[in-house]
């Protein structure tokens, strides 16, 4: 399934990559089949595909409200707090995990222009966790706050830089703003796209990048990588 021989298998286990099942203490490592699909699987491309085509998701990815976002994102902190490799930083990889995936909810709330829920898939192993939407958009949703805003470009760069408050004591834009400066401070890497804008923000130099795209994406696509 994976194509790699046993001492990798091995070593992937030692070193928390893909960790085995031991049963009763034994010697001999078992796998689940979910576990091997997962690992197997490309995560981007799955989103891809879900935002293009609106074809239904696989339960193993699907969050139809925030309930069972943060149900399974406590799953996903319980899975990285166990990786030594980790213990620096996975409490902020679900924190900014967290934020993107409750602002899909909060923004497109009762406004969602097809299908509701977001796409939420991790292979930790690889260190890539993948969230998507088909929602408003940064754009859509800024302009409620921000008429002036055209491109989606610019509202990237609003929502990832600027505070922006609404009608009083809400504040929109602290969440993304909160997720830059996590990255930036961070070994963590983070790819965003909102309509035709992409985001980078990647070692070694963690320069926040904003540039247009030929493709145009229905609400936001996340990709965290550590």
């Amino acid at each position: 399934m994976l194509g790699v021989s046993i001492d990798t298998l091995r070593r992937w286990d030692k070193s928390g990559k893909l960790v085995a099942v031991r049963k009763d203490g034994g010697t001999h490592r078992y796998y689940l089949e979910k576990d091997l699909e997962i690992f197997a699987s490309d995560l981007t491309k799955i989103a891809y595909e879900w935002l293009e085509t609106k074809n239904e998701l696989p339960a193993t990815f699907y969050c139809s409200n925030s309930a069972v976002f943060q149900a399974r994102l406590i799953t996903m902190q319980n899975q990285l707090a166990q990786m030594p490799r980790l213990n620096n930083i996975f409490s902020l990889i679900v924190a900014i995990a967290g934020e993107i995936g409750n602002n899909s909810f909060d923004h497109n709330l009762g406004k969602w222009p097809d299908v509701p829920g977001i796409f939420f898939g991790h292979n930790l192993q690889k260190g890539i966790i993948v969230l998507a939407d088909r929602g408003l958009g940064i754009l859509g949703t800024l302009k409620r706050v921000r008429p002036e805003l055209q491109n989606h470009t610019d509202a990237v760069r609003v929502a990832f830089t600027e505070i922006i408050t609404g009608r009083a004591p809400e504040e929109r834009g602290n969440g993304l703003k909160f997720v830059r400066e996590v990255i930036e401070k961070n070994s963590i890497d983070l790819f965003f796209r909102s309509g035709d804008a992409e985001l980078r923000i990647r070692k070694p130099n963690k320069e926040l990048r904003i540039a247009r795209s030929h493709l145009i994406t229905p609400g936001c696509l996340a990709i965290i990588e550590f």
